[in-house]
């Protein structure tokens, strides 16, 4: 997909705040610092819409943006991120998961994980938490070119089994400093918008 219009419409904390235009959304979900922000730039070729951070736990809201008027990417808060008090966490999860529950523009969920580890318990958790709200899932493996072509299917194997990744739902491996995985990702976004 060509991107000729991409903003932040707004980083909204509750449901009152959300767009209201009705346009379809796609949530992306991932842990603190595995990629989130560089996924979105890459996909819409910009350098640094969604801000890019060395320091896990940036995102604090949901931020909603806008693509060629077309539809909404929603970067949701990282988790999994310890250095963020109980609290804060907790304000975060009840803020997510009133936007899962409620949000009946939201279409699918972009969930990123890194391809170079095991899914993490909290990665986990996470995709347990989108089928509950039995929302499509598209899993974006980030960090491909880390990985050795001969490891590639060893990791994607993995990922598939500890995530128990259901029928429907599709892993994409994908390189934000490459750009492989960039065309399969928009296909699989593409059918929810």
């Amino acid at each position: 997909m060509k991107v000729t219009n991409a903003e932040i419409v707004i980083s909204a904390v509750s449901q009152k705040q959300y767009p209201s235009d009705r346009l379809p959304e796609i949530a992306l979900a991932g842990r603190s610092n595995v990629g989130k922000s560089s996924f979105i730039n890459n996909l819409i070729q910009r350098k640094n819409l969604a801000r890019t951070s060395s320091k896990p736990g940036k995102t604090q809201t949901l931020n909603f943006y806008k693509i060629n008027d077309m539809f909404y990417f929603v970067d949701v808060p990282g988790y999994g991120y310890a250095k963020v008090s109980k609290k804060e966490r907790e304000k975060w999860g009840r803020m997510m998961e009133e936007y899962f529950a409620v949000r009946d523009t939201l279409k699918a969920c972009v969930m990123i994980t890194d391809i170079r580890h095991e899914p993490t318990s909290d990665d986990v958790m996470m995709y347990d938490f989108l089928k509950h709200y039995e929302l499509p899932i598209i899993v974006i493996a980030t960090k491909l070119d880390k990985v050795s072509k001969g490891k590639r299917s060893k990791h994607i194997k993995q990922a598939y089994q500890v995530l128990n990744i259901e029928s429907g739902d599709v892993l994409i491996p994908f390189s934000a400093e490459t750009g492989e995985g960039k065309d399969d990702a928009w296909q699989a976004i593409r059918q929810f918008i």
